[in-house]
């Protein structure tokens, strides 16, 4: 039993944190793609319950300790996104066909590597562009809220400090209080979990606009740090099984607004290192206990949803830029790693940050493409070094 009881918690406390420290922007994402307040509560509870049964699944499966998250960074392309034609319909639609790729993905090696072929530095700034709108909110709220706005910043500051992973959650839990203290009480809002289906619609706009972006961004800013993350502790799950099981996933919870799960990148330490057992072998109870908390979580969607309601959307909008700072650090040192890519990157983030949309297609496709036209017009592979003959005299290059 003793054995059962570090795991366990530790399962708890990555569910927990994982649910508190980005169910804003899933929210935010949902509803800026079209999703009135039922959808989105039936969105978020759809995500839970696909994210626990995949975690449950393939930590019983393989006794290793695989922690499933939903995609934060996709949910923030949609909130950068904004409505498609076709409505939220349309984006459902996308969702299954990311969810449609991501298994094909698994199925089609060839898809994997194309994936791979897309450079570092365009991917990151992609996603940095993405991510500064929200990333900024913070600051608009501080302007524009600032008796509400204020308090959640200082917490989550001072956690930041001193108790890094509990930062976002509690700065929430203030950001809750203060809108409790001011808001208009929960009268007639529906706090009960909901599932509300809608029904997929197929919109090439939205396939181009929202289902590849957030393929592209789910595989490369969530499956490929999450599989680097567990074999940093050593841990090497079949990635086919991986992408399987979250492709399956995301498609089943698509028709009730769920966008897409994938593999942990941030809460997959918790679950896989040294603190969730001493015996690595033992870790999976923590990834199973933390799916099957994720599922129990999504009965709060409805009150999470009603927080979001009740609350100036510039304070909600300003928690999950919080949340996402971490993940604008780590993108934008991604875009700047590569010098000779650099100005391509920088067109990439800049065309991304843009939010312009074109032929109804947003900002996010349209980066990767002028971030990719520019590569090809600007980067030069480094001249190769004069080869040196046996007496060590340089010989000349040709040509």
């Amino acid at each position: 039993m003793r054995g059962l009881v570090q795991p366990v918690i530790t399962g708890v406390v990555t569910a927990v944190v994982g649910f508190a420290s980005s169910f804003a922007v899933v929210l935010a994402g949902l509803r800026a793609v079209g999703a009135d307040p039922r959808q989105a509560s039936s969105g978020l509870l759809a995500l839970c319950v696909a994210v626990g049964v995949v975690a449950v699944w393939l930590g019983l499966r393989g006794k290793i300790p695989v922690t499933i998250a939903w995609s934060t960074p996709g949910a923030a392309l949609l909130a950068s996104t904004g409505t498609v034609s076709g409505g939220f319909p349309a984006a459902v639609g996308a969702f299954v066909v990311c969810g449609l790729l991501i298994m094909a993905t698994g199925l089609f090696s060839v898809l994997g590597r194309w994936i791979a072929a897309i450079p570092g530095p365009i991917a990151g700034a992609m996603l940095a562009g993405v991510l500064l709108n929200l990333c900024v909110a913070p600051v608009r709220a501080v302007a524009e809220v600032p008796s509400l706005a204020v308090p959640v910043v200082l917490v989550w500051a001072l956690l930041s400090r001193f108790a890094r992973l509990w930062a976002i959650p509690a700065a929430l839990v203030v950001a809750a209080v203060m809108i409790g203290v001011t808001g208009p009480g929960l009268g007639g809002v529906d706090l009960w979990p909901v599932v509300e289906p809608t029904a997929p619609a197929w919109s090439l706009q939205a396939m181009v606009g929202i289902a590849l972006p957030l393929y592209l961004v789910t595989m490369a800013s969530q499956n490929v740090p999450g599989m680097a993350v567990l074999a940093g502790f050593g841990y090497r799950p079949g990635l086919r099984g991986v992408l399987l099981a979250t492709g399956l996933g995301s498609a089943a919870a698509a028709p009730f607004g769920g966008h897409a799960v994938n593999l942990a990148a941030i809460t997959a330490a918790l679950a896989a290192g040294p603190d969730a057992h001493p015996d690595p072998d033992r870790r999976w109870i923590a990834s199973v206990t933390a799916g099957a908390a994720m599922i129990l979580l999504g009965l709060s969607a409805g009150l999470a949803t009603a927080l979001v309601l009740l609350s100036p959307p510039v304070l909600i909008e300003g928690v999950a830029g919080l949340a996402l700072l971490g993940a604008l650090t780590s993108a934008l040192a991604a875009a700047l790693d590569d010098p000779p890519m650099r100005e391509a990157a920088l067109v990439t983030f800049v065309v991304a940050a843009s939010g312009f949309t074109l032929l109804g297609i947003g900002a996010a496709f349209w980066a990767l493409v002028a971030g990719g036209l520019m590569l090809l017009l600007r980067y030069r592979r480094p001249a190769p070094e004069p080869a040196t003959d046996p007496a060590g005299v340089k010989e000349a290059v040709p040509g």
